[in-house]
């Protein structure tokens, strides 16, 4: 009951009134801002759409100072808003954000991987926003060659993602990728490392690229300008003025992306959508040939290469959803020559598969956890790598060398660190080469970790995964953040936070739940929670809220939920439906004007996602969209606190979502709860800042807003 006290005390101490009049400081806004009402409306299918906030969109978020003035006023409007509500937490946003400051080790260096004659790694130094990337010729031991600076890079500039970066094969020229503008637009750029010179040979919106193996051919795939959709596949020859196209992908569902195979035999381009792929392959030798095509596509069929030899190494669902491995002569790789090497099995997803000269891994996840598979080439034996845990995350950490008994694999938890091991792929003999320091005396022993299940109403098993401190009851008194995410098949893996320890360390529990959607249990897992079924995934996380409630994990007035992007998605819908369930929401880059861009193909990933969300061009999967869209499903009712996030530059969810999306709430909610919007609107990324002192400053905001909610202030 002090909590709750406390949380009603510090909210009357923001808010005097019916309309939450502020009442601190006279410079200070008095009330949120009210976007005005311009009804924009749009017929389809017999129906007519209403949308009062169509005017907050704005095209030119890469140049803001052309963007509409009255936007760019509304939006900092709400930044000053939320700026004056948090102001009492300031105090507690600068211990929180030096709390977990100084669990950080700010110099450091991660494990070095070697490729050809050099060890490449990356490190940090204190103060510095941004990784340094290094090599040492022939030894670690070796003197240090700096690569690129990536702090230098960011001089003068708000925003600084390093995209790719390869190394010829002789060491001697650098290729690299970087956005400055936080919308995933990425420059390449060649670099002598014998001078330090750049090269003349740039291009723009590059998504991936790859050398050849004669040192002076790069093969790369570029994006289109509106869609942003990766959909041309070009080789460059250094030195001259013009890259030739090889392949452009017409098809508006798919995307294309290239790399070289890790035995440096093959270029693989994979043009593919949710539900089909195909492959073409050209010689890293005879980088001049054209590509060929290994499987024509057909619709449903989703396949992915890898090389050893004479043999192309298939990742296949032409038998079943969760794949096999087949073999294919590289002489001759049609279909109907393919080899089996692992069965389809039904509990058993094939996530991907790595070749080394006599071995090949593979990585696989069953019941929703994640196992690595050694296989060795010769005899045919296969053993698992055993794990300490039975709930962790593990996967292949960088590999570049082809010829190596060694597997080099990242491993963690929600109570340990990331940690990296070399693993002895003959003899089954682990090195642990580096943990993630924790400072100020992390002890794992202090936390506890469980998987538990909710049961959803037609009888399915939702894993939900749980840490909190030992000795945390369960009584329903502790406070509960439940994160979320269940969309495109993606895991929401167990990872290690040392930031969330702030949080744990204050009593709070925090829970990840494994929805559907996800791909956690394999490909039935996502399918569903998809098109038709989507509806899963948000009655999933209702269901999870419901248990933890009635396992006195927490109770209703103590519940926070969280989600970012698809994630967002997640937290709009299930506000809609069960506003009554949360205490608070956190929603970050939130996709929740769900009809509006599947109903605009110009936008980026609209109808790539169609099968995804569904086509809102067809009646059916319209009216179903509609009945779950939570822009769409805003009601005059009650919500819980609220946090929005986003970044003006943020190309993979358009800002004017959660800016439409936070101004109809205020027009229509009917409580006096918070809802604060948070905007980045200096260049930002959908994941934000991109330097980390940045990044955990803006997590010790999130962390005062959220405890504050329980009246936890120091």
């Amino acid at each position: 009951m002090k909590k709750l006290v406390c949380v009603l005390s510090l909210i009357t101490t923001l808010y005097v009134g019916a309309n939450m009049t502020f009442a601190q400081d006279d410079s200070m806004p008095v009330k949120p801002p009210v976007a005005k009402k311009e009804p924009k409306t749009t017929t389809i299918h017999g129906e007519t759409l209403v949308d009062d906030y169509f005017w907050l969109r704005d095209r030119n978020i890469n140049e803001p100072q052309k963007m509409n003035p009255e936007i760019i006023r509304h939006l900092e409007a709400e930044n000053a808003w939320t700026a004056a509500v948090m102001k009492p937490t300031e105090a507690f946003q600068a211990s929180l954000y030096e709390e977990m400051l100084a669990r950080i080790k700010e110099t450091d260096v991660n494990v070095p991987y070697r490729e050809g004659n050099y060890f490449y790694y990356t490190r940090t130094e204190q103060g510095k926003q941004y990784p340094i990337v290094c090599r040492k010729k022939g030894s670690t031991e070796a003197g240090e060659e700096i690569m690129l600076d990536v702090n230098e890079l960011a001089k003068g500039k708000a925003f600084m993602s390093l995209g790719s970066t390869a190394v010829s094969n002789d060491g001697n020229l650098l290729a690299w990728t970087s956005d400055d503008l936080g919308f995933r637009q990425y420059k390449l750029n060649v670099k002598d490392l014998r001078t330090g010179l750049p090269l003349p040979d740039t291009a723009e919106r590059i998504t991936s690229l790859a050398w050849a193996n004669d040192n002076r051919t790069i093969f790369f795939t570029t994006e289109d300008p509106v869609t942003k959709r990766s959909d041309k596949f070009f080789r460059h020859r250094l030195g001259e003025k013009q890259s030739e196209l090889l392949y452009e992908e017409k098809d508006e569902l798919y995307r294309i992306f290239c790399q070289r195979s890790r035995s440096h035999g093959y270029i693989f381009l994979t043009s593919a959508s949710s539900t089909t792929s195909e492959v073409r392959y050209v010689s890293a030798d005879r980088p001049n040939e054209a590509p060929k095509v290994v499987a024509p596509r057909r619709d449903g069929h989703e396949y992915y290469l890898e090389h050893h030899g004479d043999l192309f190494y298939i990742r296949t669902n032409d038998r079943g959803k969760n794949f096999r491995l087949v073999t294919a002569p590289v002489k001759d790789p049609q279909q109907s020559g393919w080899k089996e090497l692992i069965a389809h099995r039904d509990k058993v997803m094939l996530e991907d598969v790595d070749c080394f000269a006599s071995y090949y891994v593979a990585s696989e996840r069953e019941n929703g956890v994640p196992q690595l598979l050694v296989t060795e080439i010769k005899s045919g034996q296969s053993h698992h790598i055993e794990m300490p845990e039975p709930v962790y995350v593990a996967g292949v950490n960088v590999n570049r060398e082809f010829n190596t008994t060694t597997l080099r694999f990242s491993y963690e938890s929600l109570v340990t660190p990331n940690s990296v091991f070399d693993y002895d792929m003959k003899t089954r003999q682990r090195r642990l080469m580096k943990q993630q320091e924790v400072l100020g005396g992390y002890d794992p022993k202090q936390y506890q970790s469980e998987r538990i299940y909710a049961t959803a109403s037609d009888g399915t098993k939702i894993p939900i995964s749980v840490v909190y401190k030992k000795g945390t009851s369960r009584d329903g008194q502790h406070p509960l953040l439940l994160e979320g995410y269940g969309s495109y098949g993606i895991s929401n893996d167990v990872d290690f936070s040392s930031a969330r320890i702030s949080l744990l360390d204050r009593g709070l529990i925090f829970a990840v739940a494994h929805i559907r959607g996800g791909g956690e249990l394999g490909k039935e897992w996502h399918d569903q929670g998809k098109m038709m079924k989507k509806k899963n995934t948000f009655t999933d996380f209702i269901t999870c809220a419901e248990y933890l409630i009635s396992e006195k994990y927490t109770s209703k007035d103590r519940l926070a939920i969280t989600g970012g992007s698809a994630g967002g998605l997640l937290m709009g819908a299930v506000t809609n439906m069960r506003p009554d369930l949360f205490k608070v929401v956190m929603s970050y880059v939130p996709f929740v004007d769900v009809m509006n861009t599947m109903l605009d193909a110009t936008l980026p990933l609209t109808v790539g996602e169609y099968l995804e969300w569904g086509n809102p061009n067809e009646q059916e999967a319209y009216r179903y969209m509609k009945s779950w869209s939570p822009y769409d499903n805003i009601e005059a009712k009650a919500y819980p606190t609220m946090l929005v996030r986003t970044s003006l530059n943020d190309s993979q969810v358009m800002y004017w979502e959660p800016a439409k999306y936070v101004a109809k709430l205020r027009a229509m909610k009917t409580d006096n709860n918070p809802l604060l919007f948070k905007i980045r609107l200096v260049p930002g990324g959908h994941g934000g800042a991109s330097g980390r002192y940045d990044r955990l400053k803006d997590t010790a905001f999130d962390y005062a807003f959220l405890l504050s909610q329980f009246g936890i202030t120091k």
